[in-house]
């Protein structure tokens, strides 16, 4: 059973269809954020594409990535870590238009989340985004919107992936089936 969420952005709404039966604790998290009206105020704040990635990027991936931004390693979350779901476990896959937690180590997962643009499998666990090879937790998908995340998408910078003036998230909503 998936539980819908319609997320709402300064360049319009995508819905979010999140797999509660195969990541339970990752849907629980992001729920206490939309419950507690935490996305208002979130941000796109990181918009990695191939070419704006370090010289020195070895596996290159595309993704929005919103949320709570990361300072010094460590993510401002109002709420504290969760533990890591990974794809072994879920079988999300990371593959276009997929939802997941952004993290440095595994438990470190809160307020911070990325959605793929197109099929990112280096993000799946095994995958080599990561150097523990743990993966990202994936835990949704965008089943409405895909529009509106390209759009944001489209803001990225071609030398940098953090934004000046990042994409504003200004609401979201749990919807009835």
């Amino acid at each position: 059973m998936s539980i819908k969420v319609e997320i709402e952005t300064e360049l319009g709404r995508f819905t979010l269809a999140l797999e509660q039966d195969k990541a339970p604790i990752t849907v629980a998290n992001f729920l206490r954020y939309v419950d507690g009206g935490h996305i208002s105020g979130m941000t796109a704040y990181r918009i990695v594409t191939l070419g704006n990635q370090p010289a020195e990027t070895v596996h290159r991936i595309e993704v929005v990535q919103w949320g709570r931004k990361a300072v010094n390693d460590a993510y401002d979350d109002l709420l504290p870590g969760i533990a890591h779901e990974p794809t072994s476990v879920t079988g999300i896959r990371h593959e276009n238009m997929t939802i997941s937690m952004a993290r440095y180590a595994p438990g470190t997962a809160g307020a911070g989340f990325f959605i793929c643009i197109g099929d990112q499998p280096l993000l799946d666990e095994g995958g080599a985004r990561n150097p523990d090879l743990l993966g990202f937790a994936a835990f949704g998908k965008v089943v409405a919107g895909e529009d509106v995340v390209r759009a944001i998408f489209a803001k990225a910078k071609p030398d940098t992936e953090h934004q000046d003036e990042p994409v504003q998230f200004t609401g979201a909503e749990r919807l009835q089936d």
